[in-house]
């Protein structure tokens, strides 16, 4: 059921409807501009730290406005990561973080986000500008290419936002900073730029904005979660040990799969009996590999896990949990203590997104007021996550706000709903479409009525 705000029209009060009115038409009429920029990266797709042209068209963008710009911020960093993953670093692959501020007299500091990269994903939308693209990723695997996120949409709606601040000097007073951030995809772009000084080589900013266009949500409307929005993502790899012997003769050593069996059950009790029923809380196993014929008992399994929380206190349980199960079940089975299970985190995780409950309310107000209070609705939190969350929780007396901006067109988003059809695709399909024109001037408006509102204090 959709929570709707109720002070939008305390906000027209502040705002005014002619402000709102006023940004309306100024969006329509650059909407061409946007579209066009928006149909060149989706043609252009790029893979995570490969994400050159992607930066350099960004970075003409935003120095032709006046914003002082610089690239490469997480080169450092990403080099040794790739290097560290695979021994080598490709041709083309780089930390392509850019950072752009404007100043404008005195006032807050406020950072809009977008992010850059695409997915290693075959296009079928049959758009006249799909993605053709076939590339290298970071690690050297080939894959067609295709921004079945939607991020090519968040880089033409920060470039829009642009637009529109830019001609608005009159109106806000303070510190535009804005980022294009890589790597979102593979969860280590915003550490990279993080690890390379972000809030220490350029302003600190006082409030961090974000928006994702969303499949899951109907064109013209824009959704938020208060609090907990996004959750931690861990990967986490069990090495089951195991004795091989003969398929016919079971006896002669110890069955890795039927170990591993057993602790793909028993993960799942982690969050049935373990959490509480109101605490959020996924153990999934991905991937369970082990053997390579009929009648051989393989001497290792390997299981792979994604686990999601909201809290710390969670995830503690949930990664901790999993270790001992692993174990108990390798000690249930008789197997001596040099064949316990390897147990490895991925130390990268990408940490829970929280957004701000006051700023939350602060800018979703404020968009409300230029989009109509109907279109500005409350939706349940997500287990998926967003390295967004790095941001705010880095430095975490900064407050943080990522909302949704829909893009499934409404009659068959409703119809989906309501069981009279299927879903539209939405993000991470081949087949995701979305709509653009709803999708990019209410991306636009919204960022522009938000980052207002922000600088307003």
């Amino acid at each position: 059921m959709k929570k709707f705000l109720l002070s939008a029209a305390a906000v027209f009060a502040l705002t005014g409807a002619a402000q709102a009115d006023e940004l309306a038409d100024a969006v329509a009429e650059d909407y061409d501009y946007v579209f066009n920029l928006y149909k060149h990266f989706h043609e252009n797709p790029e893979l995570s730290f490969k994400e050159s042209e992607s930066a350099k068209r960004m970075t003409s963008e935003l120095e032709g406005l006046g914003f002082t710009v610089t690239t490469g911020v997480g080169d450092k960093w990403t080099k040794a990561k790739a290097k560290a993953e695979t021994g080598e670093v490709l041709d083309g692959v780089g930390g392509y973080g850019l950072v752009a501020v404007m100043e404008n007299g005195e006032g807050p500091t406020v950072m809009l986000r977008a992010d850059m990269d695409a997915l290693p994903l075959e296009e079928k939308t049959g758009l006249p500008y799909a993605s053709k693209v076939v590339s290298q990723d970071y690690t050297g695997q080939t894959a067609p290419v295709m921004h079945a996120c939607a991020h090519d949409s968040h880089m033409a709606i920060l470039i829009g936002t642009a637009r529109r601040l830019a001609a608005m000097k009159d109106q806000w007073s303070g510190t535009l900073v804005l980022i294009g951030q890589p790597a979102e995809e593979i969860g280590y772009g915003a550490l990279a730029m993080l690890e390379d000084g972000l809030f220490k080589k350029f302003p600190k900013p006082d409030y961090i904005l974000a928006t994702h266009t969303s499949g899951w949500d109907a064109s013209w409307d824009v959704t938020y979660t208060p609090g907990w929005a996004l959750a931690n993502v861990d990967s986490v790899d069990i090495i089951v040990k195991g004795v091989g012997a003969h398929g016919s003769a079971p006896h002669m050593g110890k069955d890795p799969v039927m170990i591993g069996s057993q602790i793909v059950n028993a993960l799942q009790t982690l969050v049935s009996r373990e959490l509480n029923p109101q605490d959020a809380g996924v153990v999934t196993v991905g991937s369970f590999q082990s053997g390579y014929k009929h009648n051989i008992i393989p001497d290792e399994a390997h299981l792979k896990i994604t686990v999601r929380s909201y809290s710390d206190d969670v995830r503690k349980t949930l990664l901790d949990g999993i270790e001992r199960i692993a174990i108990a079940q390798a000690q249930s089975a008789g197997l001596p203590e040099d064949l316990m299970p390897e147990v490895k985190y991925a130390k990268d995780y990408t940490p829970a997104t929280y957004n701000d409950e006051e700023m939350t309310a602060r800018v979703m107000s404020a968009i409300a007021g230029h989009i109509g209070e109907e279109h500005v609705y409350e939706r349940a939190a997500s287990m998926g996550g967003e390295d967004f969350s790095r941001f705010g929780r880095t430095v975490e007396d900064i407050p943080t706000v990522i909302f949704w901006t829909g893009s499934a067109d409404p009659k068959a988003f409703k119809a989906g709903q309501e069981g009279k059809g299927p879903m539209p695709p939405a993000n991470h399909s081949p087949f995701y479409a979305p709509q653009p024109e709803p999708a990019l001037k209410t991306g636009v408006t919204a960022m522009t009525a938000g980052a207002l509102e922000l600088f307003g204090e």
